[in-house]
């Protein structure tokens, strides 16, 4: 099955693309352009990808369109992959030691999708550097051309306001999410849903 996954440079970027973007349909000359690679590889990879299930075609005024498969088998661990190796999360992790010690990490996987949302992107706990945090954040939202929800806190106000049940710690941290750092069964204990 991870032969299917990983074969390709080309593949990489093309998985980057779909999983790491709101737009739901792309054409061939819009993923060639947006990946930088030539145009036949491009195919060859949306053709094996099609083959696998990974994604799927169809025609819309004579265009031949690709959207990835939310139902294929390997979905989530892949968005989590790119999630954890490009933009925000990876910008998190490569800088990861001039940010302090971080404690937990997380993006909402609506984040992902580009949905507008009054609910926090990224929550950050532990004893955060907030320059070098906020510079990271303001690069991505210059490249996203969007603006990022994000609440930090360190360890003791996070164990704090999730044993007094703090409405709004308890919504980010149950929302679907990514753990950039941290894990998520120890984000989630001691918290009775």
């Amino acid at each position: 099955m991870l032969e299917e996954l990983f074969v390709s440079r080309v593949r990489v970027k093309i998985l980057q693309l779909f999983l790491s973007s709101s737009d739901g349909l792309f054409h061939v000359r819009e993923i060639v352009r947006r990946v930088s690679e030539e145009i036949n590889a491009v195919r060859r990879e949306l053709a094996r990808m099609e083959k696998f299930g990974m994604v799927s075609s169809e025609w819309r005024a004579n265009r031949r369109l690709y959207h990835f498969r939310k139902d294929y088998i390997y979905h989530k661990e892949l968005l989590n992959l790119v999630a954890k190796s490009t933009g925000l999360g990876g910008a998190i992790l490569k800088n990861k030691g001039k940010l302090g010690r971080i404690k937990y990490a997380m993006l909402a996987t609506r984040y992902f999708k580009n949905q507008p949302s009054d609910n926090v992107d990224l929550l950050v706990v532990g004893q955060i550097v907030l320059p070098e945090l906020q510079a990271i954040i303001a690069d991505e939202q210059v490249k996203r051309e969007n603006e990022i929800n994000y609440s930090f806190m360190d360890e003791a106000e996070f164990q704090f306001r999730v044993k007094r049940r703090d409405p709004f710690i308890l919504r980010v941290i149950t929302q679907p999410k990514i753990m950039i750092l941290g894990d998520e069964e120890d984000l989630l204990s001691g918290v009775v849903i």
